[in-house]
């Protein structure tokens, strides 16, 4: 199975490291570190090796933390309380970081933690994935919320009762009908799949097959079958796709080409 969330996060981290903002914060923070030289690194190592070892520390635990929290989030979020998805996804990057700290630490100081430590170092390694895990979602909604103009609700959910209208999922005909599903559920509507399409805007999405549409937001997976390929969805179910459609969701990058 080839899930698309991975390869979406892995673009989003190559772009967020060729923004200069970025790579400034880093080092700036690289080179606080290693002029304050805290958990003795000021003892261990002279300031050039420090900066060093703060600076691949630095990019590797954002990393990983942007990895985890880009991947991960967007299935947690849909599923479980905002607080408990926050647990979730620290708990994820604490158990990610782990070995690129271990590791870093073995090859920069020689010092690998005794089993008595590790309940230690684990949970401190816990809480600061915790804390970058609520910056990363407070700040990216902060961001959203600021600098990313309101979209507009697409018209099709005016068809639906007011305690089903929420985020697009996916659209399937039915006859005369078109099955709408929500992130609050579905509802079978009298209109037909193309005009069901055309109101959807200006939700993303695609139609992978002449009975259906999905929106890319809520694609959690994607696997080949035969010439064709099937998309899970991210409230449960699976939409096919036909072969004629093939082109556009490999071009979407939900499959390898």
């Amino acid at each position: 199975m080839n899930n698309n969330q991975s390869p979406s996060a892995l673009r989003e981290w190559s772009a967020q490291f060729s923004k200069l903002p970025t790579l400034v914060i880093l080092g700036s923070v690289s080179a606080l570190l290693a002029i304050l030289g805290p958990f003795n690194t000021s003892q261990m190592l002279t300031l050039a090796p420090r900066f060093a070892y703060w600076l691949v520390m630095s990019a590797s635990t954002y990393s990983i933390g942007f990895l985890v929290n880009t991947a991960l989030w967007p299935r947690v979020a849909p599923k479980l309380p905002k607080p408990v998805g926050l647990v979730v996804v620290g708990l994820a990057t604490g158990l990610a970081i782990t070995p690129v700290i271990t590791l870093l630490n073995l090859i920069s100081f020689g010092f690998w933690p005794s089993l008595a430590e590790w309940p230690a170092l684990l949970a401190q390694f816990v809480t600061i994935a915790l804390i970058i895990t609520i910056i990363f979602q407070t700040l990216s909604g902060h961001l959203s919320a600021s600098s990313t103009p309101e979209r507009r609700a697409p018209d099709l959910l005016a068809r639906l009762p007011l305690d089903k209208r929420g985020a697009l999922v996916a659209l399937s005909s039915e006859d005369h009908y078109t099955r709408i599903r929500t992130t609050k559920g579905e509802e079978l509507v009298l209109i037909r799949l193309a005009d069901a399409i055309r109101e959807a805007e200006p939700a993303k999405g695609l139609q992978v097959h002449r009975s259906h549409w999905v929106a890319l937001d809520h694609i959690a997976a994607a696997r080949r079958d035969g010439d064709r390929a099937i998309l899970s969805l991210s409230i449960g179910g699976d939409i096919p796709v036909s072969r004629t459609h093939m082109p556009a969701i490999r071009d979407a990058g939900l499959l390898p080409r």
